[in-house]
């Protein structure tokens, strides 16, 4: 029996820069933490010579090919794991549309419970490299990589993405009261809609291509990613909410579906009940909305917002690990 543990992330600026239609042009940048809301996987030798699989549906196949959930079938394609095996999976969060990278997590814990599986250890890099080509080369999926690579390592990171495919994974390393004052002041909302990431990433990889306007709000989210990378390295953790503000009023324009008058009407809630910026989290449409908000203004926001259901979370320092092997 193995269990891994990958968390899910948040992203604070820099968003769609990591996308190849961008960093192709030029480098991407993205400031995000990985967080205590996690996905596990469960992987363990089955009696039969059969691979079954529980997660929302259950399968009972003969042969790695006849795989309907496409993530699992590449995984044990890319590991070369078969029959017999029986895989579950966990979540603390709806997996489907939550815009905190759960996709991803998914995929970069499931190589490292297969690797594991066979007596091999993947690392890090291994792991978000592997799901990238998993969900980008293979299955052709409209996404970045910055998913893959804040599950594979968790922390807090500047990660940098470079027009020859290379990820750079660069720790943001904050004293212990300044995390602390940070882990207290981010606040998340559950929005009650899911969406799929895939249409509104397509319309706006698209926009990128085609549209200068759109080009040039990538290019000033990556400008406010660098101010906050430099900030935060100095410890100036105010800037969270002021840099996730302006870029969330840049990367409203980048498709039409990022955001609607609903999602609006609740950030504009949040700000007038004291929190001093937030976003829409992951690709947009739906999900969870993340604000900064000082402690003695919070329960303020809670009123503003209690139609919807807040979800605690704390920053993860570490990234996807084995908790559990047993042979």
């Amino acid at each position: 029996m193995i269990i891994t543990k990958t968390p899910l992330r948040v992203s604070f600026a820099g968003g769609g820069t990591d996308l190849a239609a961008f960093y192709e042009q030029e480098d991407g940048l993205v400031v995000s933490t990985a967080i205590s809301l996690s996905i596990y996987l469960a992987v363990h030798e089955f009696f039969e010579k059969k691979i079954v699989l529980k997660y929302s549906k259950t399968e009972e196949v003969d042969e790695v090919s006849e795989i309907q959930h496409p993530l699992i079938r590449e995984c044990m394609k890319r590991a070369g794991v078969g029959a017999p095996i029986e895989i579950t999976s966990f979540a603390d969060i709806p997996s489907k549309g939550s815009g905190l990278g759960s996709s991803s997590a998914f995929t970069v814990g499931l190589l490292k419970a297969l690797h594991a599986h066979k007596g091999e250890n993947i690392g890090a890099e291994g792991c978000g490299r592997g799901a990238c080509e998993v969900e980008i080369d293979t299955l052709g999926e409209p996404i970045g990589k910055q998913d893959q690579y804040a599950a594979a390592y968790g922390g807090l990171n500047s990660i940098r993405f470079k027009g020859d495919g290379e990820v750079h994974v660069n720790p943001i390393i904050l004293e212990r009261a300044k995390r602390q004052a940070l882990d207290e002041r981010l606040m998340m909302f559950y929005t009650g809609i899911t969406r799929s990431a895939s249409g509104i990433l397509s319309e706006q990889k698209k926009n990128t291509e085609d549209a200068g306007d759109k080009f040039r709000s990538l290019q000033s989210m990556k400008g406010m990613a660098e101010e906050l990378e430099s900030e935060l390295s100095r410890g100036i953790i105010e800037s969270v909410g002021k840099k996730m503000h302006e870029g969330w009023l840049e990367k409203k324009k980048l498709a039409s579906k990022i955001s609607n008058p609903q999602i609006d009407g609740w950030y504009d809630s949040a700000i007038a009940a004291g929190a001093t910026g937030g976003k829409l989290l992951g690709a947009g449409g739906g999900g969870f909305l993340m604000f900064y908000c000082d402690p003695d203004k919070q329960d303020d926001l809670r009123r503003a917002l209690s139609d919807m259901r807040e979800v605690p979370f704390h920053l993860e320092s570490q990234g996807t690990r084995v908790l559990y092997i047993e042979k």
